[in-house]
């Protein structure tokens, strides 16, 4: 295949953000029924459906942990795939590639066994009572035996992404959403596995989607293939990678603990139900931001290909219609959620105590929804330009300087309870977000303006 094929330095900047992002925001929302169908079938069960539901959420900041490490080298491996492609260097990019897999493999087995060796203790630590702590064992210990399913599939179909198959990674979130929507009711109804079912038919899922992958990546149509002699690992090599994949490692990694702080503080001030909520939170949150990510996510690939390919105006065209667009979105969307919260709740959960305890705490939680479209589309020009490290700070500065301290401090000491520990992520979301989008413009922004300024030069001699 040629190599000029999806080549994004040519061709309108925002038609070729908009040819990766369609489909890479469809396959963001078929993504997250991969997350949430469980949690829907779930809620659904006739008998102890929010214990089981919040069951289900205390597993939500391991699934975060595991997402981190899939991040870690495929958001890290991907871009340097589309930073070398966009200078010619195709042998790299297979390598970085090759050296990517290999570790997802090995990571995912570790993580493997540490988690089934752990994961009682973890379980109580993340806030499950002894009323929901079955539900969340069942759950996890069946999601860890297919850990290496789930990295493969989240982490190698960013490859297929990178290279501008926007619809072939699409169609690999789809394969896995459509069998595990039908799986779903099969194992939880028909045979009467409640959350042990919802696991089952995940992994299952991500099995197919990884096998999906692996025969794409290996095959005739792609532009950089999967080999074995791609997969001797090199050092150097697998640094550039998790550095560059630090910044989605910490942002997982941040999530998962913000999640642990939320569902242990809302334990004690609220008890079961407000870990439940928090579970729909959760759920409605992925819903709802799916959008935002998917046109950042998308954005990474041309920005970092015109980055190595030093059209720098191009990379500018490219910033502000991705922030533009990110920002029109949450507003709208957070006027919608503010005025109609209920039905969101209700996909997840029917019970009375759980939807009118939730309506106030939705609001809360999504006030100023808006302002965390800019700390994605900042992370996602550090991350697509190569500049890991301000990505890895403003992850870290949101959630653990801002958040997590906000979550212990507003309900003790100002006596806010459940109201306080939600107030949290809105106030980080205008501080964080700001702080971010602010540092790209003014750090990113000159030094694009230089590299123009320095072509322009370099043509007319």
């Amino acid at each position: 295949m040629s190599t000029k094929e999806n080549d994004f330095s040519t061709g309108s900047v925002v038609g070729n953000i908009l040819k990766l992002a369609v489909p890479m925001t469809l396959a963001q929302l078929i993504n997250v029924l991969y997350n949430i169908v469980d949690r829907i079938y779930i809620g659904m069960i006739p008998e102890n459906a929010t214990l089981s539901l919040t069951g289900l959420g205390l597993c939500l900041p391991i699934i975060s942990i595991v997402i981190a490490f899939a991040n870690l080298f495929g958001m890290g491996g991907a871009p340097l795939c589309s930073i070398e492609r966009g200078r010619g260097n195709e042998q790299e990019a297979e390598a970085i590639m090759g050296n990517s897999f290999v570790m997802m493999v090995l990571v995912g087995i570790l993580l493997t066994m540490a988690g089934l060796l752990v994961k009682r203790p973890m379980l109580y630590l993340f806030g499950a009572s002894d009323a929901t702590i079955s539900y969340a064992d069942a759950y996890v210990t069946i999601y860890l035996l297919g850990n290496v399913f789930v990295m493969t599939g989240l982490g190698m179909n960013s490859f297929i992404n990178s290279q501008g198959f926007g619809t072939v990674g699409m169609m690999t979130v789809l394969l896995g959403a459509i069998a595990n929507i039908m799986l779903d009711p099969l194992f939880i109804f028909v045979f009467h596995m409640g959350v042990k079912g919802a696991a089952l038919a995940t992994i299952l899922s991500q099995f197919l989607s990884a096998l999906w992958i692996l025969r794409f990546l290996t095959g005739k149509r792609t532009i950089l293939k999967l080999r074995p002699s791609a997969m001797k690992l090199e050092k150097e090599r697998i640094l550039r990678i998790m550095g560059l994949g630090m910044s989605g490692f910490t942002m997982s990694i941040t999530n998962s603990s913000v999640q642990i702080m939320y569902n242990a503080m809302l334990q004690k001030f609220g008890g079961d139900l407000y870990v439940g909520i928090m579970t729909v939170i959760n759920s409605v949150r992925e819903v709802i931001s799916m959008p935002v990510t998917g046109v950042t996510n998308s954005a990474q690939p041309v920005l970092g290909y015109n980055y190595g390919a030093k059209e720098y105006g191009r990379v500018k065209t490219g910033i502000l219609f991705m922030a533009a667009s990110s920002i029109l979105y949450t507003v709208a969307v957070w006027a919608f959620v503010h005025h109609f919260p209920e039905p969101f709740i209700r996909m997840f959960n029917r019970e009375g105590d759980l939807v009118e305890a939730g309506i106030p705490a939705m609001r809360v939680y999504f006030f100023g929804f808006f302002m965390m479209s800019l700390q994605f589309a900042g992370q996602s020009v550090f991350v697509g330009l190569g500049k890991a490290k301000k990505a890895v700070f403003f992850s870290i500065f949101r959630k653990v300087i801002i958040v997590i301290p906000l979550i212990i401090i507003l309900p003790t000491l100002f006596g806010l309870g459940t109201t306080g520990i939600l107030m949290a992520e809105p106030i980080s979301n205008f501080i964080g977000g700001a702080a971010c989008f602010g540092t790209m413009l003014l750090t990113i922004w000159p030094e694009l303006t230089r590299g123009e300024r320095e072509k322009e030069e370099e043509r007319r001699a």
